[in-house]
């Protein structure tokens, strides 16, 4: 059984959080500038030192210091005498830096597929009925064997769709024309905020946040600093990332410490106006996902970011200070203060206001998974450096990284657009066959009626003869023998017969 972890004291009590119950998942709440993400760095240097990787992102560019030895920081030094730890050790812990982007970490990708269309419409902001025909185009490329790994192959694969519409009306629902002008509109505004990057091979395998070295936990940091500009893309790629998790790993049952811990930073980005479904996938992954050894910490400002039916799956609760400057704020402060097990030392809804920078309101679950009483305590410094590092520190790391190499190079493999893009050069090229086919047939039927033309001219007009004579033709064998014809009454009589037959009149 892992050691508890020690992570605030008090005057009078020692604070820890128990491995076995991290998987119970936590919140850690907050105004900004009130001390989250300094006890988020805490938190993951405790798991990280107990052999759990971590993963978390780094929304303001300041965990990346989590890789250096502390010291050297006056307030740190302060809280460290102020809870008497003496022997405090300072050290750096195991990294390796991510990016969606490629630039200040290993690129991570997802494919389309693997994204599929409930995510793909929270990203791309898509309404009920916009969202039904990206579905739809899903199923349709299913049916078809073609992949769906890059931007390029479902536009391809919209295209094809709105272009053959009428085709699959009969099974699939009408399809507005107007809907796939909507989805490629999106698709082009998520290119232009780099999505291009986000989406192809090779994909972020998901063992690779899984490791550990030198019998430390592995902690994943996402740069996502460029990437909180589109907060839709963001908290969509880390509930895709949660998902994968839930999806993947096998059942592990109850271990006495998680295989991973998956820090949510800016959570309330996760439930901003996200539809019913959605909330109800996060809620069914967030419950079931303690049964693959993974726990998940929502960081964010206030506990009602967060619906009732997910937090009620958060166990481990660190309230850090709120502010009441609205009435709002302070139907705030009192519903966060009513979501932790109460203590009759305390009135929770005014220490909360009260709170200094790295105090908290605390409360763990104990060995049976009940809520411990709430204690208000001071958060244990972190062990490592508080701050960015240098871009030659970061570059060192990513070179020196297990992934290193991995990642960086994308892969274009036959997919959907090639697919696509080649049958229609092969629909091209057998019109153009057809058409050159037909315009042979026609050339053939008029030269063939020419010479038949020809023949019967001939006869009728005469061809040339031998020794420079004209042979006859048959309306000049006519005339003469119609002049010959011409003084007798019969002779006359045959004229009309003759000529009228041909000029078509009655005798």
């Amino acid at each position: 059984m892992a050691a508890p972890l020690f992570i605030a004291k008090n005057d009078s009590t020692e604070i820890f959080l128990l491995p076995q119950m991290a998987n119970r998942h936590g919140l850690i709440t907050g105004a900004t500038g009130t001390g989250k993400t300094v006890t988020l760095q805490t938190l993951a240097e405790h798991f990280s030192s107990i052999g759990v990787p971590c993963f978390m992102s780094d929304v303001k560019g300041d965990l990346s210091g989590i890789s250096q030895p502390g010291g050297g920081n006056p307030k740190v030094a302060e809280r460290i005498q102020k809870l008497g730890l003496p022997e405090y050790a300072f050290q750096g812990f195991p990294v390796t830096f991510w990016d969606a982007f490629g630039k200040m970490g290993h690129p991570v990708r997802a494919t389309i597929s693997d994204m599929g269309p409930l995510l793909l419409s929270r990203m791309l902001e898509l309404n009920e009925t916009q969202a039904g025909v990206l579905n739809l185009v899903f199923k349709v490329a299913d049916a078809n064997g073609l992949l769906l790994l890059d931007l390029k192959d479902l536009r391809a694969m919209l295209q094809y769709v709105g272009e053959n519409a009428k085709a699959f009306t009969t099974e699939y629902g009408n399809i507005s024309a107007a809907s796939i002008g909507a989805i490629q509109r999106g698709l082009l505004a998520l290119e232009s905020q780099g999505g291009d990057k986000i989406f192809g091979e090779p994909m972020l395998n998901i063992a690779d946040l899984i490791q550990t070295e030198r019998g430390k936990g592995i902690i994943n940091i996402l740069t996502a600093d460029t990437l909180m500009q589109s907060p839709k893309m963001y908290a969509t790629l880390l509930l895709w990332l949660l998902s994968e998790l839930f999806e993947n790993l096998p059942e592990a049952g109850d271990l006495d410490k998680p295989k991973l811990v998956f820090f949510f930073d800016e959570a309330h980005l996760l439930f901003s106006d996200a539809p019913g479904a959605l909330v109800d996938k996060i809620e069914q992954v967030v419950r079931l996902i303690r049964s693959k050894g993974v726990g998940v910490f929502f960081v964010t400002q206030n506990p009602d970011d967060i619906p009732d039916k997910v937090l009620s799956q958060l166990g481990n609760r660190i309230q850090h200070a709120l502010r009441a400057f609205s009435v709002r704020d302070q139907k705030a402060v009192k519903a966060a203060a009513e979501t932790m097990r109460d203590n009759d030392r305390l009135d929770e809804a005014t220490v909360i206001t009260e709170l200094g920078v790295g105090e908290a309101l605390v409360s763990c679950l104990d060995e049976k998974g009940s809520p411990s009483v709430v204690e208000r305590a001071f958060i244990v410094p972190p062990q490592g450096h508080i701050g960015p590092i240098d871009e030659s520190q970061r570059r060192t790391l990513i070179q020196s990284s297990l992934v290193a190499g991995i990642y960086d190079q994308q892969v274009d493999r036959e997919s959907a657009y090639e697919i696509i893009k080649t049958r229609a050069a092969q629909a091209t090229m057998q019109a153009e066959a057809n058409a050159q086919a037909t315009m042979r047939a026609q050339t053939e039927s008029q030269q063939a009626n020419n010479g038949v033309g020809s023949i019967i001219g001939n006869i009728l007009n005469g061809t040339p003869g031998t020794g420079g004579r004209r042979r006859e033709g048959a309306i000049e064998a006519l005339a003469k023998s119609t002049a010959r014809s011409i003084g007798s009454q019969i002779g006359r009589a045959v004229i009309r017969g003759v000529l009228g037959s041909i000029l078509g009149g009655r005798r």
